[in-house]
């Protein structure tokens, strides 16, 4: 009889230490639950443009259609071979449709203009060799010995660089931003008392890419901010 009271004590006791254990877990758990730091990780790099477009423009004037059409194709043809001795690829250029305003057509305009015709032609370079492209870009005025003169656009920039190789930099960028997120969580959990726990939610957050700065657009600025929400326990 003595013997099987002290069993059920001993199972009475080991079941309230349970009890208090598996309660303390609850209270820790729902305790740690609503503790949580959110963190920002920022990747950034700079690297040069692996691609170029550079658009040519040129205008030729006069009242002699047929003339003014010649003259605009001989000066179509100096700029493609131009392009071409300075060492592109047929594919890298691309000729556009040429444009015709006729002045004596516009009954909306009331200045008498010099000219009747003018035939806008426009070549657009599209190439990976960004170095070979600025090359021949600092070389212009060899056209204009030729009698070639390149005209300016007032709405747009007649040379735009990119870099298409992004993908190829996203999962490395990825790594450094989630590391450099994770050390700023590690920092505020030591300086609150607390340890680093689990991710709770994660957001990639936006990749851009910007030119350096106006005076170097052939340099490309990749940028990428994470943001990760991490629990804290005690």
């Amino acid at each position: 009889m003595k013997q099987s009271k002290v069993i059920e004590a001993c199972i009475v006791a080991a079941a309230i230490v349970i009890f208090g254990l598996l309660l303390k877990a609850g209270v820790d758990n729902f305790t740690n639950r609503d503790r949580r730091v959110t963190v920002k990780g920022l990747s950034e790099i700079e690297v040069p443009a692996d691609h170029i477009t550079w658009a040519i423009t040129t205008v030729e004037t006069g009242d002699d259609l047929q003339l003014v059409y010649a003259n605009a194709t001989s000066k179509l043809n100096k700029v493609k071979k131009f392009l071409m001795t300075g060492g592109l690829q047929e594919e890298e250029i691309i000729e556009g449709t040429p444009t015709v305003t006729d002045n004596e057509a516009d009954r909306w305009s009331a200045e008498k203009m010099p000219f009747r015709y003018k035939i806008k032609t426009t070549i657009t370079v599209d190439s990976g060799n960004v170095d070979k492209v600025r090359s021949l870009i600092s070389r212009q005025g060899e056209l204009l010995q030729q009698g070639v003169a390149i005209i300016g656009n007032e709405y747009s920039n007649p040379v735009s660089y990119s870099f298409v190789s992004f993908q190829e930099m996203k999962p490395k960028m990825m790594e450094e931003a989630i590391a450099n997120a994770q050390i700023t969580a590690k920092q505020f959990a030591t300086n609150s008392g607390s340890r680093l726990g689990k991710i709770i939610s994660a957001d990639q957050g936006q990749f851009s890419i910007n030119s350096k700065d106006d005076n170097n657009p052939q340099i490309k600025k990749l940028r990428v901010v994470t943001t990760i929400t991490y629990q804290l326990k005690h």
